[in-house]
């Protein structure tokens, strides 16, 4: 499987749940690819916002290699699933996607199963606990995700 986590500007959500879905996924074999992308290019080549970077690091998590990217049109055929922090995004991704898009697009804490129709909030022009709030939902997203491909497998 190959999931794409997708957020707005790909430095602080869609960084925060790759890091944590590599991490909790690890070597489970489940999956063969986690990247993260954002819906707009303001950022691209860019490291993850510095207050992301932070709060990762403090649960042993490291994102500072990542960079960030734009959604693509070939992650529509690419990916298997891609999962959204927000319905914004959500409703953006499926604006753009083709007619025959083969990934599914949702919304990362109700696949997981962590909290139905669940949004992960934008924490840029928030607080240090805002960031540890985001942190805490993104490894949710990560354990529920595993918790789930494991009862599909």
């Amino acid at each position: 499987m190959k999931i794409l986590f997708v957020c707005m500007g790909n430095i602080c959500r869609s960084p925060l749940l790759e890091g944590w879905a590599r991490q909790v996924l690890g070597d489970t074999g489940l999956v063969r690819l986690v990247d993260s992308a954002g819906t707009g290019a303001w950022h691209a080549g860019q490291p993850p916002d510095p207050r992301a970077v932070a709060v990762a690091a403090r649960y042993g998590l490291d994102i500072s290699g990542l960079r960030a990217r734009q959604v693509r049109a070939d992650d529509f055929q690419g990916m298997d699933l891609i999962l959204c922090a927000d319905r914004d995004n959500q409703r953006e991704l499926l604006r753009r996607a083709p007619p025959d898009a083969r990934a599914r697009i949702a919304l990362a804490l109700d696949w997981a199963g962590v909290q139905a129709g669940g949004e992960v909030p934008d924490p840029y022009y928030g607080s240090a606990a805002d960031f540890e709030r985001v942190n805490a939902l993104c490894r949710d997203a990560a354990e529920g995700l595993l918790r789930r491909l494991r009862g599909q497998a």
